[in-house]
């Protein structure tokens, strides 16, 4: 589906399904190089089991006009404004990476509206080493290459993900690409990478919240290891929150490389 937000026009994918006020509503927020195709499986499923499914792409961002958020700060008005012009008063909210970080600080933001917050293959502070930032800038194809070696634990997923035999590493690669080519104005890659190395609230911005969260992190992560999340993970306890952790034997594009236990993870937790 297609609404004008900020002023731009902004693709969601609904899962097939026609948006339907009575459901609750569940955004799906991709990372850097990424649009909404990366929750294939996840928003399918759930649009087709009594939820309305948001899987955006950002602006400047595969089916998306509009000027690419340059800051964690900037996407999460985004979302913000994507909530209000579908007339959704209170979602779940799911990030990816960069994805992770803008729902954080949106729920942070939107309090009450927000119902539950799950952060995948997240990491804060999510910095990013000054090679893969400035190979995002000056060799973008040889920062492809090191992300996708980066970020996989395996060549080909469960047959649920894209289909049996599916090359994961070599569909994520065409994936960045054609989201890379698709903005001739401004490079998404490094913008998405400083957005992520720069964002600097993600600790008050897990206090802020208002809603259960759950963390779902890859064992075998080389871009945001379990590691790098204990921070949050302890931050949240601290302040009170309800806080669940599922942590999946596999890298980091847990949607594809265990789409299913990724699914029912996300499934379970906002379904309680």
């Amino acid at each position: 589906m297609m609404l004008t937000v900020q002023g731009a026009p902004t693709y969601c994918y609904s899962g097939g399904k026609a948006f339907d006020p009575a459901k609750p509503t569940v955004v799906l927020i991709h990372g850097v190089l990424h649009d909404h195709s990366v929750w294939a499986l996840q928003s399918r499923y759930l649009a087709n089991h009594g939820w309305n499914v948001l899987a955006v792409d950002l602006p400047g961002h595969g089916r998306s006009g509009g000027q690419a958020p340059a800051s964690v700060e900037e996407a999460a008005d985004f979302v913000a404004a994507l909530l209000a012009t579908a007339g959704v008063p209170r979602a779940a909210l799911v990030g990816h990476s960069w994805g992770s970080l803008i729902a954080l600080e949106a729920a942070a933001r939107l309090q009450e509206c927000v119902s539950h917050l799950v952060l995948v293959g997240t990491a804060f502070p999510m910095k990013v080493s000054p090679a893969l930032l400035d190979a995002s800038l000056n060799e973008p194809d040889k920062a492809i290459a090191m992300i996708n070696l980066f970020s996989r634990s395996t060549l080909a997923p469960p047959p649920s993900a894209l289909g049996p035999g599916t090359w994961v590493h070599g569909a994520n690669t065409a994936l960045n690409r054609r989201v890379l080519a698709g903005n001739t104005e401004v490079n998404l890659f490094h913008l998405g990478f400083q957005a992520c190395d720069r964002y600097a609230n993600g600790e008050t911005a897990i206090a802020q919240i208002s809603c259960p969260v759950l963390f779902v992190l890859g064992a075998l992560d080389q871009m945001t290891p379990p590691k790098a999340a204990q921070g949050l993970i302890a931050r949240a306890r601290e302040a009170g929150k309800a806080v669940q952790l599922s942590t999946l034997p596999v890298g980091h594009h847990q949607m594809t490389e265990a789409p299913d236990a990724t699914l029912f993870a996300i499934r379970d937790f906002i379904a309680s």
